[in-house]
Order: structure tokens, then sequence, then C-alpha cells
């Protein structure tokens, strides 16, 4: 059974490529929000990566309209929520609920490449997040990075 909206005939969107999306580097690591209202109109969530080289930090923050679902493709992030750590390596998923402080940290060697999905969407972007740690210094123009 399929459910439709009245006056609107659901179709899928054009897809988008994480190469083509800029980059936001403002909490740390390389996140790219791929699939939102603003790329392709969706109203219930957003899904997006995180590319974290190893010794970067995505800092400390919650959501308090939305849960994250947090899946890592590869490598290995030590992830702090509400205080708790663990590890997230490889193959492994977490769900985070509305309200959880969370954080996460590259503490490898390797590069850690992650999916995240959010949802449902703050009435209003910057509603979105709430920051509880200060925000990374950006690098220097003489950074080796």
């Amino acid at each position: 059974m399929t459910i439709q909206h009245p006056g609107r005939r659901p179709t899928a969107s054009a897809s988008v490529s994480r190469h083509d999306v800029p980059s936001n580097r403002r909490r740390g690591g390389d996140i790219r929000t791929l699939l939102s209202p603003a790329t392709v109109g969706a109203e219930a969530g957003f899904l997006g990566t995180l590319t974290l080289e190893p010794g970067e930090v995505v800092t400390e923050h919650w959501h308090p309209y939305s849960e994250e679902f947090l899946y890592c493709v590869r490598g290995e992030i030590e992830l702090t929520a509400d205080d708790e750590k663990q590890v997230l390596g490889a193959d492994q998923a977490v769900h985070l609920p509305i309200g959880v402080r969370h954080r996460l940290v590259n503490d490898g060697t390797e590069t850690a490449f992650l999916v995240f999905c959010l949802g449902p969407l703050a009435p209003r972007p910057e509603l979105g997040h709430v920051d509880t740690e200060p925000l990374p210094q950006q690098q220097s123009a003489g950074s080796s990075r």
C-alpha cells in the first residue's frame, strides 16, 4: 500500500554526489549534507556523510528536535554520548535519541567515513544543533593540513 499526499504525485529526486556538495567544517571533520530540504526538497529529515581524519574531532552538540542515526562505513571513532564513551567501528551503527549530547573523535591512524541521518527536521535550520563546547579553530594558512 502506498500512502500519497492529496494533490501530490510522489517522484524520486535526482541523485546527489557527495563530491558536488560543499564541505561544512564548522564543528570539525568534513561534513556534507547530501539529501536535505535545500538539496532535494526533503521534508522529514536529512542525510549526509562525515569524513574524520586521524586526530579530528566533531565537537559536542545535541539536537533538540531530531534523533540521529550514525553508521560507520570504514575506520573507527570514539563516540561520547551523554558522558559515556564507546567505540564505533566499521559496519556498526548507533542511534542517538533527541537531546543526547554527543561528540566524535578519531583517535586511530586511518580515516573514518560515516553516514548519518537525522529527523524530524527542526522548525528552522539554525535550531537544529545546540553546541556545548567551543567550536574548533580554523587552520591557519601556514598549517601543514
